[in-house]
């Protein structure tokens, strides 16, 4: 089934912004037909003019593209998108100036890139966002996912993060042609 997934950013001024109590919004509501759920969002808040290391939260709408999740760890989620289980040596490759910018790489690989197999769990499930894809724009973001929270819950690097159980919730409501779309603080 094909839903649209909003988030609202928190509110400057409710005491719901950076770790210290001071800075850019980094925390949300994430909002779909069948639910909703707190969600966390990059260290450098939510910025209409994302770029490659700002910590930021891209606003606009963004298809999902498909789920990857550690099959070692959890059974394939329950999702009408796509699923493609994380091997060890997969990477996503964030060096603006490579041809594999915002791909998907296999390591070792030369240039800068994200390791998708992770020690911790924030990427035992993953939701690629079509985030700067179509096409690919050098500097414009990379790596921009839907992925679980730390168990702290810190800001991201620029994703929007879920409690597992809530990403399990969401998940079996998606399906090809659902999107993600992130509004700007204040909206």
């Amino acid at each position: 089934m094909s839903i649209e997934i909003g988030v609202t950013p928190d509110r400057p001024g409710t005491g719901k912004v950076g770790p210290d109590g001071v800075g850019p919004v980094t925390t949300g509501r994430l909002r779909w037909p069948g639910g909703e759920a707190p969600c966390v969002l990059g260290r450098g808040g939510v910025r209409t003019d994302k770029r490659e290391g700002d910590g930021a939260t891209p606003v606009g709408r963004f298809p999902l593209r498909r789920v990857l999740w550690r099959a070692d760890r959890l059974p394939p989620p329950e999702t009408g998108l796509p699923l493609h289980p994380i091997a060890e040596q997969d990477g996503w490759c964030d060096a603006p100036e490579d041809p594999a910018y915002n791909r998907p790489v296999v390591r070792p690989y030369p240039a800068s890139h994200e390791e998708m197999w992770r020690d911790d769990h924030v990427y035992d499930i993953v939701v690629v966002m079509g985030h700067n894809d179509d096409p690919v724009v050098p500097g414009m973001g990379s790596a921009v996912f839907l992925h679980l929270v730390r168990p702290d819950r810190t800001p991201t690097a620029g994703c929007v993060a879920l409690a597992p159980e809530d990403m399990l919730r969401l998940l079996k409501d998606c399906g090809p042609g659902s999107a993600l779309s992130v509004a700007e603080p204040g909206d």
